[in-house]
């Protein structure tokens, strides 16, 4: 049997006991269907060896050589991570497009007996999906962006925000990075496929009755682009802006990069980055806050001269036609949950008064 996707939110539904992805190591690792394991039955070199022999052979040796490299890899698969499926196990099975690769492996998996089903059009149809939802479909809930400078807890507070009531997509999250020079995250950050497919299966959820909170960001967080449908929404939204001291920042942040200040020469190097933006002695006094630990010192002085002006630049440009001011004394982890609800009520706000 094929299914036929016809939505985000059926994908979101599935009901299947497990989503097999068979194409190669790398296609997987590049996107693929929420939830799915990778049970590759042809890998990169076998993949670009029949492809080989497809364009200077012939399609009948390539599909030959491919039969028998199927089953081997096939056979691989039922005898290890398939091996303690029962008899009532039902799997989705899909390809590129719904071809020979997918079609090959859900009749050996029928053969054994298991209940299997093949994606109709393969992965090409659910990237089709996605480029529908994230480049073509307006955002169906009515946005509206958490601003706020540099060290202003943002991302922190927005996570929080769904605790009460509010829809949010945390974009830093999906894109495994905090925005910043110094926002890298380990494991590093999805491709850019895999960012849409994520954010696009965050959008079909979404109650259009209740305001969407995004975090203010620029139209890329770290290398991944921002979709244009999202972010056409977000340079039109109202904004909830946090003003908070620029002390209170500084150690907001030298509390929560501890992962990037433990390591002294990641940070110094990431400094040296600024080398064209800033003054020699500028980048030299920043070292040497590294190299001497003093971290809440170096992370107001990299605000107050670096982020801060090219956040107000930044911010210029998108001047709101309505914007709530939410000042913050603090910064403090007591103080996140009382400054989370007025937030939450400021945007409440806003979605009324559209």
């Amino acid at each position: 049997m094929a299914l036929t996707l016809t939505s985000l939110q059926q994908v979101a539904a599935f009901g299947f006991d497990a989503v097999i992805d068979v194409r190669a190591p790398s296609e997987f690792a590049e996107d693929h269907l929420p939830g799915a394991i990778n049970l590759p039955v042809l890998d990169d070199a076998e993949r670009a060896h029949v492809g080989t022999i497809y364009k200077q052979q012939s399609p009948f040796l390539a599909r030959k050589v491919g039969a028998a490299l199927v089953a081997r890899n096939a056979a691989r698969h039922l005898e290890g991570p398939l091996a303690d499926m029962p008899g009532g196990w039902r799997p989705l099975v899909y390809c590129w497009r719904g071809g020979q690769r997918s079609g090959s492996f859900a009749s050996i998996l029928a053969q054994v007996g298991w209940r299997v089903e093949l994606v109709e059009g393969g992965y090409k149809a659910w990237r089709k999906l996605v480029v529908d939802t994230v480049q073509e479909q307006p955002v169906a809930a009515p946005v509206v962006v958490l601003d706020g400078n540099t060290g202003s807890s943002k991302t922190e507070i927005l996570n929080r925000l769904a605790g009460l009531g509010l829809q949010v997509i945390d974009l830093e999250g999906l894109a495994n990075h905090r925005g910043s020079l110094f926002g890298d995250m380990p494991g590093g950050q999805p491709s850019q496929k895999a960012f849409e497919g994520r954010l696009a299966m965050a959008l079909a959820t979404l109650d259009p009755a209740r305001p969407l909170v995004v975090e203010a960001e620029s139209s890329r967080v770290g290398n991944l682009a921002i979709p244009k449908q999202l972010w056409s929404a977000m340079c039109a939204a109202p904004r909830v802006r946090i003003v908070a001291p620029l002390t209170a920042r500084a150690d907001y942040l030298a509390r929560t990069y501890a992962d990037v200040t433990v390591d002294r020469a990641r940070l110094v190097e990431v400094i040296a980055r600024l080398r064209a933006l800033h003054p020699a002695d500028t980048i030299a006094t920043w070292h040497g806050l590294a190299e001497s630990g003093e971290f809440r010192t170096l992370a107001g002085a990299l605000m107050e001269d670096h982020y801060d002006p090219r956040y107000e630049k930044h911010r210029a440009r998108f001047a709101p036609d309505r914007e709530a001011v939410v000042e913050a004394a603090s910064l403090a982890p007591e103080a996140l949950d009382p400054l989370a609800a007025r937030i939450a009520a400021a945007a409440r706000d806003l979605f009324a008064t559209r």
